[in-house]
């Protein structure tokens, strides 16, 4: 069964060379005249050169906040040919935290007992992957192809339902809609009830009869319709990731950074990075979380962190709250920074496009301290004169710091700068799918926190953007998700909805005091000048 990602850290040997005192008397001052010498300091050693080889491309950078479509297979033994003798000695190194479970690239199913025939989408002739397995899944291919056809019909079903509604503009359920809707309510009544002790017994045999090697019972557990929903969930997501197997954007022995080393953590890639080929060929890559220079191998890296003198990003240090600070790194005065951080990013980022063309970004890094240096958590760029107002060209949280709270930190920082700047933001498009998902969720918070404390008759879109910065396009879109707006009687009237504040209350106070919040008082920033 795939790993699931651990969320504590494990050190790495290469951290004993370190120097601190340097990051834990860190002054929150400008440091943009660092760079000349650092570099020629840091640089004595077989690191790569400073400058990226390549073209710089001319398009735009996009927005992207992607979760993996697939992790990457652990090493194969041609990358530890490759890495030579700088992995002979292991015996000193402490193990590694990997991140994300791992994706298998033999043309034969993992799963013990498996023909690889049939696919869990119904659609494929065979498998090679747990993804797509249906013996992993406790199903047989017969049985999902079955449920492929019913799938199938469902949707033909709902999208003649809804080529059948004549306005959108009323938002009335259908007698069909309000009958399936008391259904499901029905089905989903004895969801929490529990297991019984025959089940109970069923699914403790089949654990210990198959270990890891097959998913879990999952009948009984919820409602049907909620396990249905599910089992869709998988079906898309294998078939995704087929999509990609087919299209030769995941294929073994390709000419792909798998892993790279960075700090204390051994990290898988997602996507393909167009880092030098003399890089990119190795499968992994050694890159200091301080600088970002990217190297060969593991004696390069530990020579280099020896001699590097950069504890934290260059710029300026805009931000500083506990042990989270944000640095401003203008990318005309710090290109090499700026681009190495692009071509970091690339490899969490699928459409990203912007490498090398860094000079009209402003990057926002986001570092959390502790006595060694500040560690890259994400960061976000912008244009520094967007004629559409974005205030987001591209934003990445790092993978060891995802589902903590800090992308949503990242976008309330954006908007923070949006305030000061008397602006309304928005991110640039088009937003990738989870993209919208994490931006509605902080539209969606920061709208009921707007209504909970709003205690007047008539609300004006136009004072909600004022006062978030958010932009009323984003305002109307969130409302209408949220079922917030309607049209009567030739007005748009929104609708403050009870039911919906409570429950934002009740987590909020579940939640409790997070230090996962941006403090404006804590901003040091004024809006550069032309802007």
């Amino acid at each position: 069964m795939p790993r699931r990602p651990q969320r504590h850290m494990v050190g790495s040997g290469s951290d004993g060379t370190e120097d601190s005192d340097s990051s834990a008397e860190r002054e929150q001052t400008n440091s943009s005249e660092n760079t000349p010498d650092l570099k020629r300091a840091a640089d004595h050693d077989e690191s790569p050169p400073l400058t990226p080889t390549g073209n710089a491309p001319s398009s735009e950078s996009e927005l992207d906040i992607s979760s993996p479509n697939a992790s990457h297979d652990e090493s194969t033994a041609k990358d530890q040919a490759n890495r030579g003798d700088s992995d002979k000695d292991l015996s000193h190194r402490p193990k590694r935290r990997r991140c994300h479970e791992t994706y298998n690239f033999n043309m034969k199913c993992p799963t013990p007992g498996c023909n690889s025939l049939g696919h869990l989408t119904g659609k494929h002739e065979r498998h090679f992957a747990v993804s797509g397995c249906p013996l992993y899944h406790n199903l047989s291919a017969d049985e999902c192809k079955v449920k492929a056809v019913s799938r199938e019909k469902q949707e033909e079903e709902v999208k003649e339902e809804n080529n059948s509604r004549h306005a959108t503009r009323h938002q009335t359920p259908t007698l069909k809609q309000s009958r399936y809707k008391e259904q499901v309510s029905e089905m989903r009544k004895g969801r929490n009830s529990g297991l019984q002790k025959e089940q109970k017994e069923k699914h403790m045999e089949h654990r210990q009869t198959h270990g890891n090697t097959r998913e879990p019972l999952l009948e009984n557990i919820t409602s049907e319709y909620d396990l249905e929903l599910f089992r869709k969930a998988q079906a898309r997501a294998s078939e995704d990731l087929e999509k990609l197997r087919i299209q030769g954007q995941i294929t073994e022995g390709s000419n792909m950074i798998k892993t790279i080393l960075f700090g204390r953590y051994e990290l898988d890639t997602w996507y393909h990075s167009p880092y030098p080929e003399e890089y990119a060929r190795l499968g992994r890559l050694y890159v200091c979380e301080f600088c970002l220079k990217y190297m060969k191998s593991q004696t390069i890296l530990r020579r280099h962190m020896a001699k590097c003198v950069w504890k934290h990003p260059p710029g300026d240090e805009v931000y500083r709250k506990g042990g989270i600070s944000v640095f401003e790194v203008d990318g005309k005065k710090n290109k090499i920074y700026c681009q190495n951080l692009c071509l970091l990013a690339k490899l969490f980022l699928d459409h990203k496009t912007l490498y090398y063309d860094v000079e009209p970004f402003l990057f926002y890094v986001m570092t959390e301290a502790d006595n060694t240096g500040c560690h890259l958590v994400g960061y976000f760029s912008k244009e520094k004169n967007s004629f559409l107002n974005y205030n987001v060209s591209c934003i990445l949280t790092m993978p060891q710091y995802m589902r903590q709270g800090f992308g949503k930190m990242l976008i309330d920082f954006s908007y923070l700068l949006s305030k000061v700047e008397e602006k309304v933001g928005s991110p640039e498009r088009p937003l990738s799918d989870l993209g919208l998902i994490s931006y509605r969720s902080y539209w969606k918070e920061v709208l009921l926190r707007y209504m909970c404390t709003f205690q007047g008759k008539e609300i004006s879109i136009k004072e909600i953007s004022q006062e978030t910065a958010v932009n009323p396009v984003d305002i109307v879109s969130t409302l209408q998700s949220l079922q917030m707006l309607k049209y009567w009687k030739g007005k748009h009237l929104v609708l403050k909805r009870q039911d919906l504040i409570d429950e934002w209350k009740a987590k909020e106070i579940k939640r409790g005091h997070s230090n996962k919040t941006i403090d404006p008082s804590s901003l040091k920033w004024t809006p550069p000048k032309g802007t």
